[in-house]
C-alpha cells in the first residue's frame, strides 16, 4: 500500500502565508514529479505548482504564481508548498499528487497518479 498524506492546513488571516507538506508513504521505490492542486469552494480544480524528481522542472499554475514556491526532499518522499500574500480566495481544501513506485511480493507497481485526502486552507479574518 501507499499513501500521500498532506498536512498544514488550517486557518489562515489574509495577508498571511501557509505552509503544507505531504508526504508519501509505504514500500516506495521512488517518486517521480509531484504536484499541488487546489479545489476552491464551489469552483473547479486549481493546479497550483508541480515540481520533477530532480528540480529541474517547476512549474507553476496563474492562481499563485508570483506567491507561491514549491520544494521537495526526496529523502523523505515529501514535497512541500508555501504561499504568501493570502486571499480569502486562495481558500480551498489542497491536494497533492505524485508519480509513485512502490515495490510488491514479487514486482513493482506504478501509481502514475497517486492522490492524497487533502487539507483545508481556509483564508479569513
Amino acid at each position: 500500500q501507499v499513501h500521500l498524506a498532506e498536512s498544514g492546513g488550517g486557518l489562515v488571516q489574509p495577508g498571511g502565508s501557509l505552509s503544507l507538506s505531504c508526504a508519501a508513504s509505504g514500500s516506495i521505490v521512488s517518486v517521480g514529479n509531484m504536484a499541488w492542486y487546489r479545489h476552491p469552494p464551489g469552483k473547479q480544480r486549481e493546479f497550483v505548482a508541480k515540481i520533477s524528481k530532480t528540480n529541474d522542472i517547476i512549474d507553476y499554475g496563474e492562481a499563485a504564481k508570483g506567491r507561491a514556491i514549491i520544494s521537495r526532499d526526496n529523502a523523505k518522499n515529501t514535497v512541500y508548498l508555501s504561499i504568501n500574500s493570502l486571499k480569502p480566495e486562495d481558500t480551498a481544501v489542497y491536494f497533492c499528487t505524485a508519480d509513485v513506485v512502490v515495490r510488491g511480493d514479487d514486482t513493482q507497481y506504478r501509481y502514475s497518479d497517486l492522490w492524497g485526502q487533502g487539507t483545508l486552507v481556509l483564508v479569513s479574518s
